[in-house]
């Protein structure tokens, strides 16, 4: 299975909360991500999003064919996330555009981390792999990419 995380990209600092839109940097920085994410994930990927404005204004830079899943809005918990994934279970990858610090401590927790939470840039994108191994389950990071660097 494949887990992709991808923070919403740079929005507005105004309330309410999530009615936040997305800046027009953060809009360019969504569409560099999506163009990645289109090079490089199967367009049969499951794609869950935050309801939020600001996290479906990304996600409607890669596409408009994914589900609203409120248990990741802002506050949801690291466990919140992996479940609504189905994490490790899933038999397709799973994208999920949500926020800061709840993607960075999901990160710290399928990195062994001791640390609450990671630090997750605005926009970026962190993708894990899990498979059996000698029968073994393996967690690996594939790859962390902010919009800067695409």
């Amino acid at each position: 299975m494949d887990l992709i995380l991808w923070r919403h990209a740079e929005a507005h600092d105004s309330s309410p909360d999530m009615a936040r839109e997305l800046t027009p940097k953060g809009k360019k920085q969504a569409e560099k991500v999506a163009a990645f994410l289109h090079r490089q994930l199967s367009p049969d990927a499951r794609v869950l999003v935050s309801p939020a404005t600001r996290t479906r204004q990304t996600a409607d830079a890669y596409t408009d064919h994914y589900t609203l899943a409120p248990g990741i809005a802002p506050g949801a918990s690291a466990h919140a996330v992996l479940q609504a994934a189905h994490w490790p279970n899933a038999e397709d990858a799973v994208l999920i555009v949500g926020h800061q610090p709840t993607l960075g401590a999901v990160a710290a927790l399928l990195l062994g981390s001791t640390e609450p939470s990671l630090s997750f840039k605005k926009g970026a994108l962190w993708w894990f792999s899990r498979r059996e191994r000698d029968e073994f389950a393996q967690t690996t990071l594939r790859l962390v990419i902010t919009p800067d660097l695409l």
